[in-house]
């Protein structure tokens, strides 16, 4: 077996395995496939009876019960195969469900690092067109494989009981139908890779320029970038017509061999007619009953073609569900509750390449203490705020949560303790309502609306046409920057966490907003461990300590008024401006 075949086979196998959780309708649509596929011989049958016994015998009282019978078959075939289609539909959807499910649980579990790297319209592709893609082959293999090799081995047994001279002529073209089906499959499963990447190109693409509609238009760039996507859209029309430049070839060739044994038969059956005495009546049979067997061939030619197809989504698929897990996505050491909140860190070193990020980093976050973390662009203030969430795993040294190392910790549980506040809230395309649940699953509407009191943001949401249930907008586009911080911090208000990260959370805003979204820090941080990235002087005169960070290593620390007093790194960045109020 060829290494392209070995390959085929293994996905397939592994696909097929999504099938093992329903072995019943696995059995009934069996029975349905041979029920319908044995109910196709009772008209070749039946034919040669009336050809023998009605028009030969004058046996004209026999035509009635035997067109009845023929009548019952086709309904008994049609019937069944009504039923098998249902049941197919059924084993299709729970199986397309259960591979769906699995990859997007996989997806939640993954490595921050992993989706880096990606673009986010490709991922959606293999979650949205390469799944049913896969499955397919589930689909198609059952309901075309499975009949049409049923209904071969069936109607080429009928037909060597009845004439095996025949029945060889029948099935002389099959040596060249494998020939065929080998050297399309050959290059299949490269033409049908590059248009899977093609088509997850194009969606990456479209997806990065529908969230970007707003840059594209205020640089007056639609021609550039229609040119780009049609550019994108060409490599995958390419893609498509090599696929089907190789099926045009391949199809016509196959059906031009099956009717070399539509001649054959019909060659052989009137020679041993004439020569033989072969009763004219099985050439007759076999004529009634001799598409049966080439049909199914047809059917197994599209299940080549579509499993070659099925194959390069399914790598696509098992590639990310082949990925590791973030480590302690599933197990690790719970923190204790409640938690104190005691965070320190000690020669603390990480980078996202070759070149060190943070570099022996120590400070420390007794409970309840507000540290703020200053410095240039590119110093590592977030870098730190991913590494306290585990987005990202440090290299060395250590982190300790009420004496606990990090790196041991079950990132549910650790993630549960921390409320994350970033610059650019985010917020789904859905009510209010669902946005703040994310903070507490089972929030009340009575703690929904006492959080959005102490974020300042009962007003404005009380303003708008729905109250609660308005809908926000895809990333709360129907809000202000302002009004979307401020619903960002409620939800946080709502998880209640012993830890908290703020990441410039009042930036790119106006002074007034920023007042506003200040005293909402202000109750959001009262007897909380916090983290503070700012650049406004207002968000962290009042921070028990100051650490400024410079190309990844701590440089300074100490109080606003003692770092001033310093009249080093920290009062040069106020004098810069920096720190953007007057000091």
């Amino acid at each position: 077996m060829s290494t392209n075949a070995a390959l085929l086979m293994k996905t397939i196998i592994r696909i097929f395995s999504y099938l093992g959780k329903y072995p019943k309708l696995a059995s009934a649509q069996l029975f349905c496939a041979i029920v319908m596929t044995v109910m196709i011989l009772v008209f070749p049958i039946m034919t040669g009876r009336v050809k023998r016994e009605v028009i030969d015998n004058s046996q004209i009282d026999m035509l009635l019960p035997y067109m009845a019978i023929v009548l019952v078959a086709f309904f008994l075939r049609d019937f069944f195969n009504w039923l098998r289609i249902l049941i197919n539909n059924a084993f299709e959807q729970k199986a397309i469900f259960d591979l769906r499910s699995e990859l997007y649980n996989k997806l939640q579990r993954l490595k921050l690092k992993w989706f880096d790297e990606r673009r986010t319209g490709d991922i959606m592709t293999r979650v949205a067109e390469d799944v049913p893609q896969t499955e397919r082959i589930l689909v198609d293999g059952i309901e075309q494989g499975l009949v049409a090799v049923l209904q071969i081995l069936i109607v080429a047994g009928f037909l060597f009981f009845r004439s095996p001279i025949l029945a060889l002529a029948a099935c002389a073209p099959f040596p060249l139908l494998a020939l065929g089906a080998w050297l399309y499959t050959r290059h299949a499963s490269h033409r049908y890779k590059k248009l899977r990447a093609a088509t997850g190109e194009m969606n990456s693409m479209l997806h990065d320029n529908i969230a970007g509609i707003r840059q594209i238009k205020s640089y007056a760039a639609e021609d550039d970038e229609l040119k780009n996507f049609n550019q994108s859209s060409a490599n995958v029309r390419e893609a498509n017509l090599t696929v089907m430049k190789a099926w045009a070839l391949y199809s016509p060739s196959m059906s031009f061999f099956n009717s070399i044994g539509y001649t054959l038969v019909l060659w052989v059956g009137a020679y041993h007619i004439y020569h033989h005495g072969l009763d004219d009546a099985v050439l007759l049979e076999f004529f009634t009953i001799i598409w049966a067997l080439y049909e199914p061939l047809g059917k197994l030619h599209q299940l080549n073609q579509m499993s070659q197809s099925s194959k390069a989504a399914a790598e696509r698929v098992f590639a990310i569900l082949d990925e590791d897990d973030e480590i302690h996505s599933n197990h690790g050491v719970s923190l204790p509750q409640p938690l104190r909140g005691h965070v320190k860190l000690n020669n603390l070193t990480f980078s996202y390449a070759d070149e060190p990020t943070l570099k022996n980093i120590t400070l420390e976050a007794k409970p309840g203490e507000t540290i703020a973390l200053v410095g240039t662009s590119g110093a590592g203030k977030s870098t730190l705020v991913n590494l306290l969430t585990r987005f990202y795993e440090y290299d060395g040294g250590s982190i300790t949560i009420d004496e606990i190392e990090l790196n041991t910790v079950s990132k549910k549980s650790l993630r549960s303790a921390i409320g994350y506040v970033t610059q650019e809230a985010f917020l789904f395309n859905g009510p209010v309502r669902e946005n703040l649940h994310f903070g507490k699953r089972n929030a009340t509407d009575d703690e929904m609306w006492q959080a959005l009191k102490a974020a300042n943001a009962e007003d404005f949401v009380l303003n708008l046409a729905e109250g609660l249930d308005t809908v926000v907008g895809e990333r709360g586009i129907k809000l202000s920057g302002g009004e979307k911080q401020r619903l960002s911090i409620a939800r946080a208000l709502l998880k209640n966490p012993p830890i908290l990260l703020l990441d410039e959370a009042t930036a790119s805003v106006d002074s007034e907003t920023e007042r506003l979204i200040q005293k909402a820090l202000d109750h959001l941080m009262e007897d909380r461990t916090a983290f503070v990235i700012a650049h406004r002087l207002s968000t962290i005169r009042n921070a028990d300590r100051i650490y400024v960070l410079g190309k990844g290593e701590v440089i300074e620390s100490g109080t606003h008024a003692e770092l001033i007093a310093k009249n080093n790194h920290y009062a040069k960045l106020s004098k810069q401006s920096f720190l953007t109020e007057s000091i």
